[in-house]
């Protein structure tokens, strides 16, 4: 059974923070309508909070058994009184009659009759148990192989892909990163950008805000100095490969539920590139629209129903 709640708070994502502690449930749980925007006012005054409508999935009560009502009749008629049975008077004993004793006759005792020996039957022999087998012991599993690190080629002096790695080992050092960058042409004007090292979270950042940066950075500064327009993608440990799975998975679970509910959801703020993935997994799903609406960097996309 769904039920709905409204909660509010100084910005759509404190009032969806505030409607999921109050419920005790994730994100990925409920649907999220917009009632009203927050309102900054002007020096304090006319400001309105954010307000949404959080819809979720509560279990259906269970019925209670009806209870048997009395009838009228049971209520309102006295039970009859019991008959008052009056005291019998007591008999007088009879005096007992007087009977002739009957003198027994004696019997000889009797003799023991002799016992006959039992016959044992023999018994059959035991069978000796056949000694088992040894067990073969089982073969050691195997480890399982580690992938073989990725072998890069070195790049081309004067190429676009040295001007690359050149900008970001000064921009990784700037930040304290013993990261070392791998460019290498994929197709056309696309360049991909490994970075390889140890202790590469915090290059990647919550979401991959981080890694978007440093991204952005390439792009903006290696498209001043070449001819034409290129495209860098920068990636760490292959995260952009796992979040564009996982955004899929969450996209086909939001839009079952907009299916099963037959009404639009918002999803949370999103950059172009995961905005892009969940249009992208969505598009040939029946009955299913998508578009994006907000200003960056709230921007997010609406999954919505369509007959």
């Amino acid at each position: 059974m769904e039920k709905t709640i409204v909660t509010s708070g100084k910005t759509i994502d404190l009032a969806i923070e505030a409607a999921l502690a109050q419920l005790g449930l994730d994100r990925d749980s409920v649907s999220v309508t917009v009632l009203q925007k927050e309102k900054a006012g002007f020096l304090g005054f006319g400001a309105q909070p954010a307000k949404v409508q959080v819809t979720y999935e509560a279990p259906d009560p269970v019925p209670e058994a009806p209870k048997v009502a009395l009838s009228s009749a049971s209520r309102t008629k006295p039970k009859a009184a019991a008959p008052v049975k009056k005291p019998e008077q007591p008999k007088q004993p009879e005096a007992p009659k007087a009977e002739p004793v009957k003198e027994e006759p004696v019997k000889a005792p009797e003799m023991p009759k002799p016992e006959k020996p039992r016959q044992e039957k023999p018994r059959p022999p035991k069978q000796e148990k056949k000694p088992e087998a040894p067990k073969e012991p089982k073969p050691p599993k195997e480890p399982k192989a580690k992938p073989e690190p990725k072998v890069y080629e070195p790049a081309k002096p004067g190429s676009t892909e040295e001007k690359i790695e050149v900008f970001l080992k000064g921009l990784l050092e700037h930040m304290d990163s013993q990261a070392v960058p791998h460019c290498y042409q994929t197709e056309g004007n696309t360049y991909k950008v490994d970075l390889v090292g140890d202790d590469l979270g915090y290059l990647i950042g919550r979401r991959g805000d981080t890694l978007d940066a440093i991204q952005h950075l390439a792009n903006y500064t290696i498209n001043r100095d070449v001819e034409g327009r290129i495209r860098i993608n920068v990636d760490a440990e292959s995260y952009r490969e796992k979040r564009e799975e996982s955004l899929r998975r969450y996209a086909r679970k939001k839009a079952q539920q907009v299916l099963k509910a037959r009404r639009r959801t918002t999803l949370e703020p999103m950059n172009a590139y995961e905005r892009h993935v969940i249009h992208a997994a969505l598009q040939d799903m029946e009955n299913i629209t998508t578009h994006s609406t907000g200003v960056e960097p709230n921007r997010r996309v609406v999954i919505e129903y369509v007959r």
